[in-house]
C-alpha cells in the first residue's frame, strides 16, 4: 500500500483535470522581481521628491535675492513716466522668472513620474511574460506543434 501525500493527491488531481502546472519559483523569483521593482519606484520618487524640494528652495532663494535687489536698486524719481517704466520693467522681470521656474519644476515632476511609471511599466510586462512562462499545460507541448 503507497501512501500519497496530500500535495501529490492534489497533483494527481490537477494534472486529471488537465489543469496547468505552475513553476512555484519562477512564480516566487517573479513577485522578488515585483517588490525590487516597487523598492526602485520609491527611490525614484524620493529623489525626485527630493529633487523638486530642492527646486523650490532654490527658486524661493532666488526670488528673495531678485526681490532684494530691486528694493535696493529702485530710486524713485519725481517722474512718473520713468517711474512707471521702471515697475513696468521689474514686473516683466518677476513675471518671466516665475514662468521659467514654474517650467522647470514641472518638467522635474513630469520626469520623476515619468521614470517611476516607466520602472512599473517595464516590470508589469516582464511579470506577464514570465507568469506565461510559469505556468504550462500537460501536454501543451504536442498541441503547438501542431
Amino acid at each position: 500500500m503507497t501512501t500519497e501525500s496530500f500535495l501529490d493527491q492534489m497533483k494527481a488531481f490537477g494534472a486529471r483535470l488537465g489543469l496547468p502546472k505552475v513553476d512555484v519559483d519562477k512564480l516566487i523569483d517573479m513577485n522578488l522581481k515585483n517588490i525590487d521593482a516597487l523598492g526602485r519606484t520609491a527611490q525614484v520618487a524620493g529623489e525626485g521628491a527630493k529633487a523638486l524640494a530642492e527646486k523650490q528652495r532654490e527658486i524661493i532663494e532666488a526670488a528673495f535675492r531678485e526681490a532684494s535687489a530691486m528694493v535696493r536698486d529702485f530710486r524713485p524719481s519725481g517722474n512718473p513716466p520713468e517711474l512707471l517704466a521702471k515697475q513696468s520693467e521689474y514686473a516683466k522681470k518677476a513675471f518671466e522668472i516665475t514662468m521659467q521656474n514654474t517650467r522647470d519644476v514641472a518638467e522635474l515632476a513630469k520626469k520623476t513620474t515619468s521614470d517611476a511609471t516607466a520602472i512599473i511599466r517595464d516590470r508589469l510586462r516582464d511579470s506577464l511574460t514570465e507568469l506565461r512562462e510559469s505556468v504550462s499545460r500537460e501536454g501543451g507541448d504536442s498541441a503547438t506543434k501542431k
